[in-house]
């Protein structure tokens, strides 16, 4: 079903709404154009104002008005009229030869250079490269094509229509659509309550740094030298990242920068980079890429002083890992590693289905029985819970965590003060495992927050059904054992749960009641996050079984007797 909104001019209605906001809440950090363009964009012909907001919502800069074409609008060429005495779009602008080939077909261009016939049936491509050499120099529209019966526009302001919306967004990757989703719904965001210190940004300095940052990070995706952009992400000023949130958008690149690095086998460089990189996994991989280059010496420097506090359980498992191969290579006695106690095991031998098939779809019906349902939930039964719990805290209005009225979850999510910052809210949430209401507090949650979007929530995945046996069979300490786990590093804990889980509704010991269960088929092994939460519920009692698939004997024959 195709939902339609019945007003036309919602886009420009939306398009309002952000300015109104920008002027509202960031008014003090706006320059004279933007201040002149948000108090001169009301006054204009509502038909001159949809034509702007037409033209900022699609892309380019260039547009043909045979293909500005909204019933709403009308005559586009009529509804320019009032834009262009403003100066924020151009009639017939001077364009180049490559942006000529983008607004004319192929037809028109061999009216408009006069191709000779066995250019004609050429690829548009091989077209612009041979006139490349003659029709170098840039010139209006017109004076490339004389004979045109169209006219081309360009939009002059979208650099500072990205800027507002980078303001009201907090970033450059959400767009004009979020409304648009909204206004339809399709997408339905919880509303915080924001304060005048919700602001992403602080200062001028803060959004021409973030865009300076946002010009290294395209540079970056378009794999331009990593050391080129590196350079220019160490020329931003000192200061530029007082701003805890811009700082943790620099470290990130920084790392990404410095895994290219690595990729390119570059150790020095990839070095200097993780060893001023503070994102998590930059000190591991330092190790890692001072023992690639030899340096043992201060490769096992490093490892003992990561070994006295390891920022996380990544990199506790990662160093128990390179430690003792450290502790060869410069003649160290070796050390004997902490293991934890291996998880139950189930082997299955099992005839290979036929048609479309996962591994974890053969082995839960293998097990799947009315007493014991298995349900595959991976990672969403899990997060589902904490969200439904913690949901006041998540959405908690403090201060730079909300900046707008579509967010799908906190800004600091994955910031290592996350749960800091909400300490009250988090313990309140938890403290309701330990007296008893958190069931009903979590069904409340899902009756009054159905549908909104969230970090955590899967909505479309489970029913309430399935989460009431959930609550049935799990214990409210193991309930709070996954939570608190998940606050450490929501970045890291919120995934590595097991396939499956199975439920014992009948059985009388509470810690009997479930069973977490990881499949691996032939030649799969464990990951490092599933290693992860299966040593953490090995320590805390939780069951967890790690399921290992063979396919029959007679299969494997078949198998390779269709192969010969």
């Amino acid at each position: 079903m195709i939902r339609v909104l019945e007003n036309e001019f919602y886009y420009l209605d939306n398009f309002q709404r952000v300015l109104d906001w920008i002027a509202e809440r960031y008014a003090d950090l706006l320059d004279s154009d933007e201040q002149d363009f948000i108090a001169r964009f009301p006054a204009l012909p509502q038909a001159a104002r949809a034509l702007f907001v037409r033209m900022v919502m699609r892309k380019g800069h260039l547009f043909r008005a045979s293909k500005l074409n909204y019933a709403e609008i009308g005559c586009p060429l009529e509804a320019a009229q009032a834009l262009l005495p403003t100066g924020w779009i151009a009639r017939d602008p001077v364009v180049s030869l490559d942006e000529v080939f983008d607004l004319l077909s192929k037809p028109e261009i061999a009216q408009a250079f006069t191709l000779p016939p066995q250019q004609r049936q050429a690829r548009k491509s091989e077209q612009l490269e041979a006139l490349r050499a003659d029709c170098g120099e840039n010139r209006a529209f017109s004076n490339w094509f004389a004979g045109c019966q169209d006219t081309v526009f360009s939009i002059l302001l979208k650099p500072l229509c990205d800027r507002l919306r980078l303001l009201f967004f907090g970033n450059l990757s959400q767009d004009w659509t979020e409304f648009v989703l909204s206004d339809l719904g399709l997408f339905r965001y919880e509303q915080v309550e924001f304060s005048p210190a919700s602001r992403g940004f602080r200062s001028r300095a803060d959004i021409d740094h973030y865009l300076l940052l946002h010009a290294c990070k395209e540079r970056y995706y378009a794999e331009e030298p990593a050391l080129e952009v590196l350079q220019a992400v160490r020329a931003l000023p000192p200061h530029a990242f007082d701003n805890d949130w811009l700082d943790s958008r620099r470290e990130r690149l920084l790392f990404q920068l410095g895994q290219q690095l690595e990729k390119e086998k570059d150790w020095e460089q990839a070095h200097g980079v993780y060893a001023e990189c503070r994102f998590p996994g930059a000190r591991g991989r330092a190790i890692r890429v001072l023992e690639k280059h030899e340096k043992f010496d201060q490769a096992y420097a490093l490892f003992e002083i990561a070994s006295a506090a390891p920022e996380n359980e990544a990199e506790r498992q990662h160093l128990l890992r390179i430690g003792p191969r450290l502790a060869r290579k410069l003649g160290h006695p070796a050390t004997r590693s902490r293991r934890a106690p291996p998880p139950s095991r189930l082997d299955l031998n099992l005839p290979r289905p036929g048609g479309d098939w996962r591994v974890e779809g053969v082995v839960l019906a293998h097990l799947h029985t009315e007493q014991a349902p298995v349900f595959y939930v991976e990672n969403t039964l899990a997060n589902t819970l904490f969200g439904l719990l913690c949901w006041p805290a998540i959405f908690a209005a403090i201060p730079g965590a909300f900046f707008h009225p579509f967010h799908r979850g906190p800004a600091d999510l994955y910031s290592a003060d996350f749960q800091r910052r909400r300490k009250a809210e988090f313990d309140a949430c938890l403290a309701r495992l330990d007296d008893g209401s958190y069931r009903a507090a979590m069904r409340a949650t899902w009756e009054q927050k159905a549908g909104l979007q969230s970090p955590f929530v899967s909505w479309d995945y489970l029913g309430w059904d399935l989460i009431a046996l959930a609550l049935d069979c799990i214990p409210a300490a193991h309930l709070k054992l996954w939570c608190e786990r998940i606050l450490h590093d929501v970045r890291d804990n919120r995934t590595g749960f097991p396939d499956l889980i199975q439920f014992r509704p009948g059985e009388s010991d509470p810690n009997r009641r479930y069973d977490m269960i990881e499949v691996k088929g032939p030649g799969d092994r464990l990951q490092d996050n599933q290693l992860r939460w299966i040593e953490y519920c090995a320590a805390h009692g939780m069951p967890l079984t790690v399921c290992y698939l063979q396919w029959a004997q007679q299969d494997i024959l078949d198998t390779q007797l269709d192969a010969a």
